[in-house]
This record gives structure tokens, C-alpha cells and sequence, in this order.
């Protein structure tokens, strides 16, 4: 019997690695098993994996030396860094080369790199649109990303591009809320443009796809989405889906939005802007059709919403 090929998943308790986590545990006759990587293996997500046949490892991306213990003998790695832990995009391209260094330290077969578009190569440096943040960036939790690819460049990797979390909208409070009148609204600065999004664990299991097809996404860049849909589009949805009436948009301007003082109002401000302004290419950067062949489980906005709607009625 051919011995199974073990994926090492940086953020196994989380939205992407925890979705890969189950996807690979949910196909036992794949051959290939699930190494979840974690800082604190007691976390109750992580015990749950343990039981269900996961090899749980504590590993830290500041930590070099944990992350090559982790990754020894893998035959794959899937590697993320989550800026919203710390705000820091030097911090996020510090642990994205030390992802990338345990990956060459390890020799592993397959890695998925977890980033987005510099979106500084979208507008010359002295465009007035949106502010610089923390000095050199746009959107630093993109820009970050894109920039430490040139890390991976010589591993056998996939760059895996992701979109918005559908999750986000009952995850950090971004969806529609009831006022005092009794009716919803909500309020982003991404005029009529279309945002692309999927649910956060179908990018899991569209990540599962891309280690089983192997060798064909080797340097490739890779664009996930399951839906393109304004935000006009999403409120007539989840308002039928949720039974609560019209959803009132309150369609701002990012500068607007940026003033609005929750942390990271900047960083989403200039993000939701990017969307907006940057519609074409960020929605020609992320491909459906290319998704679905990766991830034939692929939820629409509508399947999505019928299943979270208990967590989204506020």
C-alpha cells in the first residue's frame, strides 16, 4: 500500500486551514492525511481534529525553528499568515519568508501559498484616491502578501488568490444591522461595483483540489470565487433569505469610511475602495468556473445564506 502523503495546514483552527483540515479529513480514500498545525494544540478546535484523525503539531510563524519541525517529512504545506492578529505588514512578510524557508528546508513536494494582489501595482505612487497606511502601503494586508510571492518563487507553489469572506458579515460584524425604526441597512464605499466572494470553508476544499491535481499548479497563480455580486445584489438576497424586509445600502465614500474610528477603518476603507475602483481586474483575477472544477461543492450566495441565516439575523 502506497504510504499516504501528509499536507502540513498553517491555521488549522481557522477559516482557510481548518477548511482544508476538513476537507482532507473528510476523504479518508484520497491519500493524503492532515497535519494540523497550531500554536495552542488544547484549543477545543484542535482537540477536535486530533479526533478525528488529525496529527496536531504547535507550531508558531515567528518561530523558524517550530515551523521546519512542522513541516518535516510533509509532502505538502499550505501557508497563510493572518494579518488581523497583529496589523503589521513588515510582521505579516517576516512570517510569510519564514513559511517559505521551512518549505525549502523540508523539500516539500507541493506548497499553497495564501495571498492576494499588491495592489500598489493598480495606481502610480502619487495617486491622491487613498492615503499610504503604515508608510509604504495601500491595502498592507494585501500588499504585504503580494509582495513576499518573491519568497516562493523557486518552491514548487501554487499562489492561491482568495476573495471576501461571505463569513465577515456575522464574523466582524460587517452585515446589516436593525435600527431604531426597525429597519436594516449597512454601509460600505463600493458604489455599484461587484465584490467577489465566496464562503470561507469552500476555500479550503478548493485549496484540497489544487494538492490532489498537483503538478499542473506549479507556479501558477490561482483565482478563487464563487459569486460576483454588488451590494445592492447581496442585500436583496439575504433580505429574502432572512425574511426581514428591504435592506437599506448606504453607499459612502471610502474617505467617509475611513473615518469611521473601528480598528482597521483605514485598512477596509482603502480595501472596499480597491474593489470599487479596481472592479475589472479584481474580478478578472478570480475565476468561478476555474473554482467550482476545483471545488464541485462550490455554495452560491444564496446556499450559503440558507445555511448561516440563524447567525446573520441581528
Amino acid at each position: 500500500m502506497a504510504k499516504k502523503k501528509v499536507i502540513a495546514v498553517i491555521g488549522a483552527t481557522g477559516n482557510q486551514g481548518g477548511g482544508l483540515c476538513n476537507a482532507i479529513l473528510n476523504d479518508p480514500a484520497s491519500g493524503f492525511v492532515c497535519r494540523a498545525i497550531t500554536r495552542n494544540p488544547s484549543k477545543e478546535k484542535a482537540r477536535a481534529l486530533a479526533a478525528r484523525g488529525a496529527e496536531v503539531v504547535t507550531a508558531d510563524l515567528d518561530d523558524m525553528e517550530s515551523l521546519q519541525r512542522a513541516f518535516a517529512g510533509a509532502y505538502g504545506a499550505f501557508c497563510m499568515t493572518n494579518f488581523w492578529e497583529h496589523f503589521s505588514a513588515e510582521k505579516e512578510k517576516t512570517q510569510a519568508k519564514h513559511l517559505a524557508d521551512a518549505c525549502r528546508a523540508a523539500k516539500v513536494k507541493h506548497a499553497v501559498w495564501s495571498t492576494l494582489e499588491d495592489t500598489r501595482t493598480l495606481m502610480a505612487p502619487d495617486d491622491p484616491r487613498m492615503p499610504m497606511l503604515q508608510d509604504h502601503y495601500r491595502v498592507p494586508h494585501f500588499d504585504a502578501k503580494g509582495e513576499a510571492n518573491a519568497h516562493f518563487v523557486d518552491l514548487p507553489v501554487t499562489f492561491l488568490i482568495t476573495s471576501f469572506y461571505w463569513d465577515n458579515f456575522y464574523n466582524v460584524g460587517l452585515g446589516p444591522k436593525k435600527g431604531d425604526d426597525g429597519l436594516y441597512s449597512w454601509t460600505f464605499p463600493m458604489g455599484t461595483s461587484r465584490l467577489p466572494g465566496i464562503a470561507a470553508e469552500d476555500i479550503g476544499k478548493a485549496v484540497f483540489g489544487i494538492f490532489k491535481a498537483g503538478a499542473p499548479y506549479f507556479g501558477k497563480r490561482v483565482g478563487i470565487a464563487s459569486e460576483n455580486l454588488t451590494i445592492e445584489e447581496m442585500g436583496r438576497k439575504m433580505s429574502k433569505a432572512l425574511g426581514i424586509g428591504p435592506i437599506k445600502y448606504h453607499a459612502v465614500e471610502p474617505d467617509a469610511y475611513r473615518s469611521f474610528g473601528f480598528p482597521g477603518a483605514e485598512e477596509m476603507g482603502n480595501m472596499f475602495q480597491v474593489y470599487r475602483d479596481f472592479e475589472k481586474e479584481v474580478v478578472a483575477a478570480r475565476i468561478p468556473e476555474l473554482t467550482r472544477s476545483l471545488n464541485p461543492e462550490l455554495q452560491t450566495f444564496e446556499q450559503w445564506l440558507a445555511r448561516h441565516k440563524d447567525r446573520l439575523a441581528v
